[in-house]
């Protein structure tokens, strides 16, 4: 049995989020259908208010309804460090350590000359200027351990380099609880070339 429209119409547009399949996308619409109408007011009115109030901070272009955002505006946090993040989401993983006190970037992706994003479709230029500041000390470089990720922490390594700033890269490995003998080798070959002292 066909949907009708409209029922079609919300599973088109659920299935557009990621991770959201087609059958996962019909249980939600069927699920909105034996929802109150003030539960689907409520969910309507949420979703435009946060394309309404979220944008990007003036600062750091993290997400936020406030600008600049509560992170830097906050004063007991090290404005000398600067942690770069590819996406959003990456200062939240940052922040639920709570290792890390410090002020952030978010570059809004990483270079990918497949996907056509050069290094002036990211927030590059603007971290440059803040990293100039004689008050930035460090900048750490946060990106993925991906392909993209490394040739974009490498370009902004680069472009730090005629900068009075130190730069850092997080180190990658293996994962706490984790076995050496179960652990990939690209993953054991950066924990090895990452390692510290004692």
């Amino acid at each position: 049995m066909d949907h009708p429209a409209p029922i079609r119409n919300l599973v088109r547009e659920f299935s557009r989020l990621p991770g959201i399949g087609a059958k996962s996308a019909t249980r939600l619409a069927y699920h909105l259908l034996s929802t109150s109408d003030e539960g689907a007011k409520r969910l309507a009115d949420a979703i435009i208010e946060l394309r309404q109030r979220i944008g990007l901070c003036e600062v750091c272009f993290q997400l936020t309804d406030v600008n600049p955002c509560a992170t830097c505006s906050d004063q007991a946090r090290d404005h000398s460090l600067i942690c770069v993040v590819e996406q959003p989401p990456d200062v939240s993983a940052i922040e639920r350590s709570s290792q890390y006190r410090g002020m952030y970037h978010v570059l809004h992706g990483s270079i990918s000359p497949l996907d056509d994003v050069g290094p002036d479709e990211l927030k590059i230029a603007e971290l440059i200027k803040r990293a100039s500041s004689p008050d930035v000390t460090e900048v750490i470089l946060a990106t993925n351990p991906t392909k993209e990720g490394e040739a974009t922490a490498v370009y902004i390594a680069d472009k730090l380099s005629s900068i009075d700033v130190r730069v850092t890269r997080i180190a990658h490995g293996i994962p706490v609880g984790g076995e050496v003998e179960y652990t990939d080798s690209a993953t054991l070959g950066l924990a090895l070339g990452g390692r510290r002292e004692m």
